[in-house]
């Protein structure tokens, strides 16, 4: 049982807090009092060092569309690593993954490769200055968009911070520099009017609009079509340009996000799901602006590089996703996704606990609250006035760990390929037990 100070985990924990600042270079690996260590993998399983089987619902934070070591993946990269590990030269993968990108995304005519969610944002972001000749960006409060500096900002601002509604301040952790917080304009979510002001008061500098359709640090709670819609058409007016952060959200529907929501950005980030588990980014848009950017042929506005971007063992890896990652396989997994979020509004209703389930197609995420989340102002205060969900939170991941379940202990879920509908009775047969036995004072 979890925690076990006796466990290989654990002394694995220890050892490596002697070399590592909190014993990781990842923050969003550890839970309290430790992390549990993986040994080996396969298909939506996990075996830690200690030898405890769980059925792996974070799949590397929606990485692993087809859990883990798929044998097309496994034999691509095979092949692969026996001719060519890396190389400062293009090869025949990097085309064929491109062509499966756009052929799917219906805002991305061309696209070039980068090596995390966080590269392709950023360079995304760079995009959206470089071609306006403006500066600043206007994010949604409290989403997440990667490690970049303007991103960074407003991602857990709080309530001493953040400033009044309709005019969010923009807050800054430390190691943000000043212009960068200066530059990034916070927008609420899903308040339309309050949105189209900002953005108006900012029309002579503003660079571009970013949005995750599906924020994954607001429980995958979807965007409001109204809010989209406003965004378009603002951004479209004022001669900014509207950036889709697909690097969840691609799993929104086969044509990803912008597809299933008839929405086209000019601009779209994309990662984790097109790497085929290996590290990737990519930014996508319509060719006469990718060319404009990027041709190296001349005029090109900026500059792109990167030692392993398009690298041969990612493309491979991404080639044999995408093709497995069919619309027959992107339904099926939708299904399973709706079949665990109903089956969760039905364990809440049948136990009387308060919740709330969020997500789409294979994306999940679990509120231990009744109060409705709106934004991230919503969430946060519906925190601070039960002060028994976090109590709630923190009972359910721990149940769900020591009953055969690995989730993000922030109560999200995200599905692979690899599970059945077997696997959704079993995660869900484990949820009631994690309901059922909340202590009466978290209850």
């Amino acid at each position: 049982m979890y925690p076990d100070h006796q466990s290989r985990s654990h002394a694995l924990y220890e050892r490596a807090l002697s070399v590592m600042p909190g014993g990781n270079s990842r923050n969003t690996v550890y839970f309290p009092p430790y992390p549990v260590y993986i040994d080996r993998a396969e298909g939506c399983r996990v075996w830690d060092v200690d030898g405890v089987e769980r059925i792996d619902c974070i799949n590397n934070y929606s990485a692993l569309i087809h859990g883990h070591c798929h044998p097309q993946i496994v034999a691509a990269l095979r092949e692969q690593a026996g001719k060519l590990l890396s190389v400062a030269l293009p090869t025949e993968a990097e085309i064929r993954l491109a062509e499966l990108v756009t052929e799917r995304m219906p805002g991305v005519e061309q696209v070039r490769f980068a090596n995390s969610g966080t590269e392709a944002v950023m360079i995304a972001v760079m995009a959206a200055r470089a071609a306006t000749g403006r500066n600043k960006i206007a994010k949604i409060e409290g989403a997440y968009h990667g490690s970049y500096d303007a991103m960074s900002v407003s991602v857990y601002p709080t309530p001493d911070l953040w400033g009044p509604e309709d005019a969010p301040e923009g807050v800054a952790p430390a190691g943000v520099y000043e212009a960068a917080r200066a530059s990034t304009i916070i927008l609420p979510a899903n308040n339309v009017e309050v949105g189209r002001a900002i953005l108006r008061r900012h029309a002579d500098d503003l660079a571009g609009v970013i949005i995750d359709p599906l924020c994954k640090n607001l429980g995958f709670l979807q965007v409001d079509g109204e809010f989209l819609k406003m965004l378009r058409e603002e951004t479209s007016a004022l001669g900014a340009k509207l950036i889709f952060d697909e690097v969840y959200s691609f799993r929104m529907g086969y044509n990803g996000a912008q597809g299933e929501l008839g929405v086209l950005p000019d601009i779209t980030a994309m990662g984790k799901v097109i790497g085929g588990g290996l590290p990737i980014g990519a930014i996508g848009a319509p060719g006469k602006l990718m060319e404009a950017l990027f041709d190296p042929r001349g005029g090109a506005k900026m500059s792109h590089g990167g030692t392993f971007n398009a690298n041969p063992m990612t493309m491979v890896a991404g080639v044999a996703a995408m093709e497995l990652y069919d619309r027959a396989a992107h339904d099926r997994l939708a299904g399973l996704g709706e079949r665990l979020r109903s089956g969760l509004r039905e364990l809440l209703r049948v136990t009387g606990r308060p919740g709330t389930v969020t997500g789409a197609a294979s994306m999940v995420g679990l509120f231990h609250t009744e109060e409705p989340i709106k934004d991230y102002r919503s969430a946060v205060k519906a925190m601070m006035s039960e002060p028994s969900l976090g109590q709630r939170t923190e009972a359910f991941f721990r149940h769900m760990l020591n009953n055969g379940v690995y989730m993000a202990s922030q109560g999200f879920m995200v599905l692979s390929t690899a599970m059945t509908e077997a696997d959704i009775d079993f995660i869900l047969d484990k949820a009631e037990g994690a309901l059922r036995a909340f202590p009466a004072e978290a209850a």
